[in-house]
């Protein structure tokens, strides 16, 4: 029982319910001490008032009168006069004197409290107030010996009341808790089990249905959890599905464009001005894209080659990267420029920096010639304190509100119809490979500005 979360809410009802009475028994057992004594000064004054009626009383009636009140002697005061009243021998000296008119309540706690740890009998005064202002003042003399008996009579009726009230309440509560709380937490319980059996069946995600507010919040988050859940592990399965399909599609390409290669290498020792002056540029493409599918290979392996690090000239790289570029603008209005210093030069990976470059310049290219407008797409470099900055800046309609918010994951962040969502993707881990960061300055209905910075390192 201690296990489970109804058993401990019950033992500690119990507990909580006994520690209230505890904090309920001292002013109780006060109270009842304060109503004994003053019934025995009530009793008292009953006694009295036969000797008021009668000044002479034998003594057999006396003994009888104090016996029936509980006292040894019993002391009036009316008018100015204190009169011993009734009397009976004392049998020791009187320990203490308690004044009942001017006792409150923290000194009545005290005094119930020590008389109920005292285990001797004492001799005790006890001084107040006669009713019905028959008097000043009554005063008795009497013995603690059936108070502090009853006291703890009192005490134990309490204790086992609380117990039992306590008792109820906890089993109650035991079973108010179990119906509202626990068989709710234990049917979400066995959902979530259900489901980690087979995550992809959305029939077994949960449907809220608790009544009571912060439950059906959590099985509402829940819900959420495992649809997103859901949903993510049938696009993973999707994309390994993919991957298997593009691994061999480069696999087969590679071969084509190496067989291409080899016919690149007859085209170079042709004569014809115009071919020998394009054919490099050939050759250069074709190895890219045999590097190209290399690196989907590696791709659908979970791992991008590590970048081989040597230091190139950017303005050549970016002039190649635009000379590839203006092949394909065709009948677009787009216009390229490059503000990067013809002898700046970096230290990376120039195949993965033309790809960072590449991707991004294509990406501002279709985004202007699916507007329709006019654009321009510039690319600039400098030298930071510890890095160099590469931004692609470009005037288009911007980035729409999906694209950034997948901005970086693959296969979500397109930003035009019929993309897949790669282009960024790529740029980023490409970036990360070199140790730098991809950033998104801006996007509006201005155009947008990607900045790529390197870190310098060691050259």
């Amino acid at each position: 029982m201690l296990r489970t979360l109804s058993g401990r809410f019950l033992i500690l009802t119990v507990l909580f319910v006994m520690l209230a009475e505890v904090f309920i028994f001292f002013p109780s057992i006060a109270r009842f001490r304060q109503d004994y004594l003053f019934d025995r000064l009530e009793r008292a004054q009953i006694a009295s008032l036969a000797l008021l009626a009668d000044d002479m009383i034998d003594r057999d009636l006396e003994e009888e009168l104090l016996l029936n009140a509980g006292v040894f002697n019993i002391v009036l005061r009316r008018d100015a006069a204190r009169q011993l009243v009734l009397s009976s021998p004392m049998p020791g000296e009187i320990e203490k004197t308690y004044d009942l008119r001017e006792a409150g309540p923290p000194m009545l706690i005290m005094d119930a409290v020590k008389r109920l740890l005292d285990p001797e009998p004492a001799l005790v005064r006890v001084i107040g107030s006669p009713s019905r202002e028959a008097g000043l003042l009554i005063e008795v003399t009497m013995d603690t010996t059936e108070l502090r008996a009853e006291m703890i009579e009192y005490g134990v009726r309490i204790l086992f009341l609380s117990l039992v009230i306590s008792v109820i309440t906890a089993g109650l509560l035991f079973i108010a808790v179990r119906q509202l709380l626990v068989k709710t937490i234990k049917s979400v319980v066995r959902n979530m089990q259900a489901y980690a059996a087979s995550p992809e069946d959305t029939r077994r995600i949960i449907q809220p249905t608790s009544r009571v507010t912060e439950v059906r919040e959590a099985q509402e988050a829940l819900q959420s959890l495992q649809t997103q859940l859901t949903q993510s592990l049938r696009q993973k399965e999707r994309l390994a599905q993919l991957g298997g399909a593009v691994a061999r599609v480069s696999h087969d390409l590679r071969n084509i464009l190496t067989s291409a290669q080899l016919f690149t290498d007859r085209i170079e020792a042709s004569e014809d001005p115009t071919v020998k002056r394009m054919a490099p540029k050939l050759v250069n493409s074709i190895q890219r894209a045999v590097s190209l599918c290399e690196s989907t290979l590696a791709f659908g392996r979970a791992e991008e080659p590590s970048p081989t690090m040597t230091r190139f000239n950017l303005a050549e790289l970016v002039e190649d990267v635009f000379e590839a570029e203006r092949l394909a603008i065709g009948d677009d209005d787009v216009s390229l420029s490059a503000d990067v210093p013809a002898s700046f030069s970096i230290r990376g990976d120039p195949e993965q920096v033309h790809r960072m470059i590449s991707n991004l310049v294509r990406n501002a290219r279709q985004a202007i010639a699916g507007s329709g407008q006019p654009g321009e797409i510039a690319v600039s470099a400098r030298s930071g304190e510890a890095d160099w900055v590469i931004e692609v800046c470009d005037t288009g309609p911007g980035l729409p509100p999906k694209a950034k918010e997948f901005l970086f994951q693959a296969f979500q962040g397109s930003a035009r119809k019929g993309g897949v969502g790669l282009g960024l993707a790529i740029v980023s881990e490409l970036v990360k490979g070199h140790g730098g960061t991809l950033e998104l300055v801006r996007s509006d209905t201005d155009g947008t500005l990607f900045r790529i910075c390197l870190p310098m390192g060691d050259y």
